[in-house]
């Protein structure tokens, strides 16, 4: 059995792979290619090498007791946000959260609903310093 790395970071393919599993579930490869191929050229046996190597790295798990296989995504779509996220936080921006969000907010305009969630999440961060005061 291949080892598997939780910490080996997903390609922009292997992400593409893993946004359709998120967003429809347990798949077969063809089901995979049939939904990449709406929107871009890809060959079928591109995503079905992509996929074992998504196995190995254990990204996506496969069911082989049935046939044709089914693949699901290994972690939830907010845990690989997570840790790609901090890589980049580390990587880029040398730990600092504060200079990530500066940064990214000044990037694009964040909707009415992004900014009343940014709110809610910094006031919920100051409050222990407003109960401590």
């Amino acid at each position: 059995m291949p080892e598997r790395n939780p910490e080996r970071a997903p390609t922009e393919a292997e992400l593409k792979i893993l946004r359709v599993l998120w967003e429809r579930g347990t798949l077969t490869v063809r089901e995979v290619f049939d939904d990449l191929a709406r929107g871009e050229e890809i060959g079928h046996t591109t995503v079905l090498k992509l996929m074992q190597i998504m196995t190995e790295k254990g990204l996506v798990e496969r069911d082989a007791s049935v046939r044709p296989q089914l693949f699901r995504a290994a972690r939830p779509r907010r845990q690989t946000q997570r840790q790609l996220l901090r890589q980049l936080l580390d990587r880029a921006f040398g730990g600092s959260p504060g200079s990530l969000v500066l940064q990214a907010l000044s990037m694009r305009k964040s909707t009415p609903e992004e900014l009343a969630e940014i709110r809610r999440v910094l006031d919920e961060l100051e409050e222990p310093k407003k109960k401590g005061s």
